[in-house]
Parts: structure tokens; C-alpha cells; sequence
């Protein structure tokens, strides 16, 4: 379950929001297993934690002067994913699917690593994977009051807006003032409070192991987000620095980090009942939207992501069956776009079932009613539902051709993506300074070689056709973009001719020509190329489109902010103690619950899976379940070593009921003691509608346990060198 790149590149409307279930809407207790909690302010939970099976305190979990389990925990790529430290020399476990786009970097057809698996005999052979980045939290402050004090409720949406942002920035430039660390203020309770977060940002990191894909991705999209899952989602990097132990681009010169904590690794074996906790950067969550905010998410987002990706997976998919080399080339784009694809079905059938838009309703008229008994509150919160419901109705239009944009045009052909890479140079190119446009085209020549390496002319094309085709078919009229004028004009409306013009002539489309082109770069030639027409025009459509959006935006907020404040107030009255926490926003939770099956439609799940079910499924016929000769030869022997379970039995994954979403990908899952027992990777099909209604009954996290981890690791990969580094408990 990774962060989505929709979310990466878009920010969403529907921002940070106060985190409730609809347990508690309809007036139940919160369950132990439900909550993204601050670890900051962990002690808050501790007797609760305490009575499910937690062994330490919490400044054993955050703590600014001593080192913690915080300092072991880090996020990948800015919350993309999280990942672990486990070795006094920057050892870093995540997912498999966190690092596939860099084991698919490395990969040929000649050494196919995903097929295949990587193993670096020694750290000189560790791989560097220029971009990639991991921040540890340093620390993080409540700024609420500094904030909010600048502002009132007698400001128009735009001032208090701008005050804000005036406010917050002098708080981060003041936070990271003479250091090297980066710092955000981030909204919480949707405007409500607000967070200072520090981290430190490491820049070379390094490919140190990894499965091959029949163990890492065993199941594929077919076992996606379904338990009962056999999948070893794991793979190994390496933290490295300076000599000094600062934070610098790759070097040869760099070492291994050495981090201020790391988790030790337990060989205890994960039990029913047993005491979990998992910490990490969950991404995005919307557990507090209204009725008409579901609808809008449903019927837009989700139904337009699962048709476009649908349509660029059976293209994708097609090339990559016919040619090894680009199914290497497409795989980490392929398995990216498939997540959420598969994600957006299940959050809808989720939705459905649960009847979570008229339980929605039935909340908005309970405040509605709370609000109008007092005068003072009607005339504050009075008009917050229809500030929502009316601004969610106008901004409709706009919200359909958003979300068909980003899928069809940001993530469908790459024509898009390669001019917004390109867009900096050409900038600079109008400029005078030799200088400076001479360092950024040799960047971007940097780039575009790891472009072109991942890039098929062919499949990109016809990507471009279909996706093109969507767009203009499905936005308003109001949102065709300029470009399909000229479509019409020159090309009779045929978008095929016109895509055979572009690919034909185009720099953006054929490395030849792009590179021919960078020997002498002249920003003429780059606008009067039809590629950047083409990709120029669709970015100022999408200008347009988010301009249509902005007049919404500020009326918007209001109501959200009031709606939010309302609720926190009508449920203060009833419990003045009660525990609130807010939504996902990739900063750094904590979530606890226990180690246990469930059972859905008179069907029991047990709690774990084993690799004699992994052996099981294997089929011949379908990628998905491919098993590799050493796997059979490995398992006949059952030489399991000390990661058996007393039952003899190797076992491969567990689900527990802890609450994490899209970036906790990676997360470790800790015992009552802090030590690791598994890496969490995904939820459950049962309980897809998570990140909007968490439905406590079903909705699991499933892990990958350590020992199966640390046996691949050992047995599989013959990596024993990286097991001598962990220190292991038993």
C-alpha cells in the first residue's frame, strides 16, 4: 500500500481534516486499534497502551534529548513510504514495493533484478539511487497559538490566509536558522491547529538487497489489498553520509550513517493477542468528510482514476507481454498505477456497503440540531453545511475535469511529465546567464538519460491517443484545452494524425532527436516544438481549471474549518477528556492495536499465513505465482533454521488491527518491548473504506513477519553478513 503519485502532485480540497470514525458519530467509544496518534504526545494514551501490553514509557518512543524508537524510524522520499533503521551502521529496511523503482532502475535484461533479487556482497557493492531520500524527525512542536493569534474571525478567508502563511514562515526560517535541517507547519483539524516538524534529510542512499519479485511481489495485483496474502514485501538500503555525519549528495567518499537509534529484531515468533504497534508517516486520510464530499469522492476521484487507469494498464500490459525489455522498462509505472486502481474499486464497494453517505447525513442533521439550540452557536456555525454542500455542487464541473487531467494527461503518456522535467531549462534558455543555463542543462541532460532509459515510443504513443481521446471527450466544453483547436483545424479532429505529427517530429519523443537538440539548446526551437505546444497548452489548462477551483477554495475552507470546530465542541460537551487526533498528512503517528484474525460473510481468517501456502499456489501459467527453482529446492530441504516457528512451520505474513493508511508502507511493527516482528505493507479488501470510515470489525493491517524476512534474507540471498549487522533477540 503505497502513497499515491496523484497525491504527491495535487492538493487536494478535501485537506487535513479532524480524524473520527463513524463509531464515533453515531455516539461509541473509540476502539484501542483505531488512531493515528502524535508520538509527542503519546503519555496521553500510555494506560490504555499499557493494559494491551506495552513494556516501555513513552520517552522510550519520543523524546528530544535522549535517543528514542523516533530515531529509528524514518520517511522515505518525504513520506512516500516509511522505513527502519536496524543496524548501528544505517541498515534500513522497508517494503519491496517501496524500493521497486529503484530495483527496477538497476535492472536489464542482462541483470534482472526483479526477477531475480539483488544481493551487494560487500557495502562496495551497494547500489546508489541518485533522488532518493530519507528524514528523520528530529522534532515536532504545537505552534497553534503562535498561528492562530495573528488571526480573527472578523478577517475576510484571503487575509487571514495570507496572515498565516506570513506567520508560518517566519516559524520555519527561525526552527532550521543555522542548522542543516528542513522544517514544515503543517494544518491540522482543518485550520484549527497547526505543527512544527523538523527533520533531517539524507540524500545518498543505497540499494544494498532485495527478493526477487516471486518473493517480494509474490501475488501481484491478483492477491492486492486481499488477505490471505504470502508475500515477502521486503527490500534493504543503507543510509550514507559525510565522513563528518552530515547529510550530503553520493560520494565514494560517503559512510555508512551511523543513527543516534536503532530497533533490534526479534526472533520471539508474533502470537494472537499479542501487543502491536507500528509507527511511520501515514500519507492522506478523510475520515470527517461530509455527505456531499463522499459523493464527490466517489463519483469523481475514485470512478475516473479506475476507468483512465484501466484503459493505460490493458495498453501498458499489452507491450509489456510482448517484450522483456519493456517489461522491465514499464514495471514500477505498471505497479504504481495498478495500486490505487485496484484501491479506488475497493473504496467504493467499501463505501457502499457501509451506507456511509446516509450515516453521514444522519450526523450532519444530529449537529445541525446541537448547533441551532443556541443562538450564538447558529450564528456562528449556522451556514457551515451549506458553505459545503453549496461550493462541493459549483465546483463540480471543474472537480471532474481535475481529476480527468491528472489521470489522463500528468500520469497518462509521459509527453507531460518530460516537458514539466524540461520546463526549468527552457525558463532558463530565455534568459542571459551563461552560467547558470549551461549547470541546468547539463542537469537536465542527466535526467532525461534515466528518462529515455524507462521510456517507449510506441507504447507512449498509443498511451497518448487513448488518453488524449478521454480528456476531451469527458471534461466540460468549458475545459477543452485550447490545443484540440488546433486538432480540429489542422488535423480534421483526428487525434491519431496528430499523434503521429508528434511523435514523428517532436524532441520530447524520440531521444535521438532531444539529444541532437541539448548540444545546442535555443529556446525558439524548444516552443516551436509540437511537443511543447502540445504539453504547454495541457499545463495551462490546467492552470485555468484550478483557477475555476480557487474562487471556491477560500468559502470552502471556512466551512470546513467551522464545520470541524463545531464538532470538536459538541462532543466537548459530553467528554472534555476525550482524546481526538487528526487526519494523515505523512507526518510522523503512531498506532496500536493487537495481533488477530477476523471473520467476514461466516468465513474465519486466521492471523498468519505460511510458505507451505505459498508453495501451494504456484502457477506455471501465471506470473503472479512464478516460484524460482531455488525457492522449491530451499523449501524441500526445510532448512528453516531459527526462524521456524516450534511447530516447525516457517511462517510468511500476519494481520493485525492497527490503523495505518498509504505511506506507511514500510512501517515497522513493534512488540510491547520495541523490538520489530514485522514490516507493514498493506490492508485488507474488507476494510478498503478506511481512509474515510474505518470499519473496526474488519479492517486489518498485514505485515510481513521479521523472521520470514531475516530467513530470505539468510537463506535465500546468502546475505548473512547483513543478518551479523542486526543485533536479533530471542
Amino acid at each position: 500500500m503505497q502513497f499515491s503519485k496523484k497525491q504527491k502532485i495535487y492538493k487536494m480540497r478535501r485537506i487535513t481534516i479532524l480524524l473520527i470514525t463513524f463509531t464515533l458519530l453515531i455516539g461509541n467509544i473509540v476502539k484501542a486499534d483505531e488512531g493515528m496518534w502524535f508520538l509527542a504526545f503519546i503519555n496521553k494514551n500510555y494506560e490504555q497502551m499499557k493494559a494491551m501490553g506495552f513494556k516501555l514509557t513513552p520517552e522510550d518512543i519520543y523524546s528530544i534529548n535522549n535517543a528514542s524508537l523516533k530515531d529509528a524510524v524514518v520517511a522515505l522520499d518525504h513520506g512516500s513510504c516509511t522505513g527502519e533503521i536496524v543496524s548501528s551502521q544505517g541498515l534500513l529496511l522497508t517494503n519491496h514495493h517501496c524500493g521497486y523503482g529503484e530495483i527496477q532502475a538497476h535492472s536489464t535484461v542482462e541483470h534482472d533484478y526483479l526477477q531475480d533479487g539483488f544481493w551487494a556482497a560487500t557495502m562496495e557493492d551497494e547500489l546508489p539511487n541518485p533522488g532518493k531520500t530519507v528524514s528523520f524527525l528530529i522534532r515536532m512542536e504545537d505552534v497553534s497559538a503562535q498561528v492562530l493569534s495573528t488571526v480573527n474571525d472578523k478577517m475576510s478567508e484571503k487575509m487571514r490566509a495570507d496572515v498565516i502563511e506570513k506567520t508560518i514562515n517566519k516559524i520555519v526560517d527561525n526552527a532550521i536558522a543555522g542548522t542543516n535541517y528542513e522544517a514544515e507547519v503543517l494544518e491540522m483539524y482543518e485550520g484549527n491547529a497547526y505543527y512544527l516538524f523538523i527533520y533531517e534529510t539524507f540524500r545518498d542512499i543505497r540499494l544494498v538487497g532485495a527478493p526477487p519479485s516471486s518473493i517480494g511481489k509474490y501475488g501481484g495485483d491478483t492477491d492486492n489489498w486481499y488477505w490471505p496474502r504470502h508475500t515477502g514485501d521486503f527490500s534493504i538500503f543503507r543510509v550514507y553520509c559525510a565522513p563528518d555525519g552530515s547529510p550530503a549528495d553520493y560520494s565514494p567518499d560517503n559512510v555508512p550513517y551511523t543513527p543516534k537509534k536503532f530497533l533490534k529484531v526479534s526472533l520471539k515468533g508474533i502470537y494472537e493477542g499479542d501487543f502491536a504497534m507500528i509507527m511511520g508517516y501515514p500519507g492522506t486520510t478523510n475520515r470527517y468528510l461530509t455527505s456531499w464530499e463522499v459523493e464527490e469522492v466517489m463519483n469523481h476521484e475514485n470512478a475516473i482514476r479506475y476507468e483512465v487507469r484501466t484503459v493505460k494498464q490493458d495498453i501498458m500490459k499489452k507491450y509489456m507481454d510482448k517484450d522483456p525489455e519493456i517489461k522491465i522498462q514499464y514495471a514500477a509505472k505498471y505497479a504504481q498505477s495498478a495500486n490505487y486502481w485496484k484501491y479506488s474499486e475497493g473504496q467504493n464497494l467499501g463505501l457502499k456497503n457501509l451506507n456511509v453517505i446516509k450515516r453521514k447525513q444522519k450526523f450532519e442533521k444530529a449537529l445541525m440540531k446541537w448547533v441551532k439550540k443556541n443562538p450564538e452557536r447558529k450564528e456562528k456555525y449556522g451556514e457551515m453545511l451549506d458553505i459545503i454542500e453549496t461550493t462541493v455542487t459549483n465546483r463540480k464541473d471543474a472537480d471532474i475535469a481535475t481529476n480527468y487531467w491528472l489521470e489522463t494527461i500528468y500520469l497518462g503518456s509521459e509527453i507531460e511529465l518530460f516537458f514539466l522535467q524540461n520546463f526549468t531549462m527552457y525558463q532558463t534558455l530565455m534568459g542571459d546567464d551563461q552560467a547558470e543555463i549551461d549547470s541546468v542543462v547539463e542537469a537536465t541532460k542527466k535526467e532525461s538519460e534515466t528518462f529515455f532509459k524507462d521510456y517507449n515510443a510506441a507504447l507512449d504513443k498509443e498511451l497518448f491517443i487513448a488518453m488524449f481521446k478521454i480528456y476531451v471527450e469527458k471534461v466540460h466544453p468549458d475545459f477543452k484545452p485550447s490545443i484540440y483547436e488546433i486538432v480540429e483545424s489542422e488535423y480534421e479532429g483526428n487525434i491519431e494524425k496528430y499523434a503521429d505529427d508528434i511523435y514523428k517530429n517532436s524532441i520530447f519523443t524520440d531521444k535521438e532527436r532531444y539529444f541532437e537538440f541539448m548540444e545546442n539548446p535555443d529556446a525558439d526551437v524548444f516552443s516551436k516544438d509540437l511537443g511543447f505546444e502540445y504539453a504547454y497548452s495541457m499545463l495551462q489548462d490546467y492552470w485555468s481549471i484550478l483557477h475555476k477551483l480557487e474562487k471556491y477554495e477560500k468559502e470552502y475552507s471556512k466551512g470546513r474549518r467551522l464545520f470541524v470546530d463545531a464538532f470538536m465542541k459538541m462532543y466537548a460537551e459530553n467528554d472534555p477528556n476525550h482524546l481526538y487526533y487528526p487526519d494523515a498528512n505523512s507526518s510522523m503517528r503512531i498506532t496500536y492495536g493487537k495481533v488477530g484474525g477476523y471473520t467476514y460473510n461466516n468465513t474465519k481468517y486466521n492471523y498468519y499465513t505460511t510458505v507451505d501456502e505459498y508453495m501451494a499456489k504456484e502457477d506455471a501459467n501465471n506470473e503472479e505465482f512464478f516460484i524460482t527453482e531455488k525457492m522449491k529446492k530451499l523449501y524441500q530441504n526445510k532448512d528453516w533454521g531459527k526462524y521456524a516457528y516450534p511447530d516447525g512451520v516457517l511462517r510468511v505474513n500476519f494481520i493485525t488491527n492497527n490503523d495505518i493508511t498509504g505511506g506507511n508502507s514500510g512501517s515497522p511493527v513493534l512488540n510491547g518491548n520495541g523490538e520489530l516482528i514485522g514490516l507493514a505493507f498493506d490492508g485488507n479488501w474488507e476494510g478498503m473504506s478506511g481512509d474515510i470510515a474505518f470499519e473496526p470489525d474488519y479492517q486489518k493491517t498485514i505485515c510481513v513477519d521479521i523472521k520470514y524476512v531475516l530467513w530470505v534474507i539468510d537463506k535465500y540471498g546468502e546475505a548473512q553478513r547483513l543478518i551479523n549487522e542486526m543485533e536479533l533477540v530471542e
